[in-house]
């Protein structure tokens, strides 16, 4: 039997102000080899903090966020393999579910859906992904 010994690399964190910076002690995201680790993004406007109004821009805005933090990780919306949707009521499923549709039209991700007791700052939908690149 022959055993390869792997050299495994310390995982790094990512930042970029294109997305909000975190609302607590974590990274936006992390990167450990091929895989990238996003925490949950909320739909907060990088420039100013401040959440829109109503579930759809919030929506939009989290979509927004989580692809600065890929791109800023090497990676992209379109290398996302797992995702997963915290909302605060169930009853926007439907207005959250046709945006992500848009967001991920040709290979969708995996994906789970949870209603939540609340979010942090009022928070609506927070989205968190598993993602792949390239780059090692």
């Amino acid at each position: 039997m022959i055993v390869e010994e792997v050299s495994l690399k310390k995982h790094q964190a990512v930042h970029t102000d294109l997305a909000p910076a975190a609302v607590g002690p974590y990274s936006q995201a992390i990167k450990s080899g091929h895989l990238i680790f996003t925490s949950g993004q909320l739909g907060l406007i990088p420039e100013s903090g401040k959440l829109p109004a109503g579930i759809e821009a919030q929506t939009k805005q989290v979509l927004a966020n989580l692809a600065a933090v890929l791109t800023a990780a090497g990676s992209s919306m379109d290398d996302i393999v797992k995702t997963t949707i915290f909302l605060d009521n169930m009853a926007d499923f439907s207005t959250v579910n046709a945006i992500y549709a848009e967001a991920f039209s040709t290979t969708p991700p995996a994906r789970s859906t949870v209603e939540v007791a609340g979010l942090p700052l009022g928070g609506l939908v927070e989205i968190e992904a598993v993602a792949l690149t390239s780059e090692g």
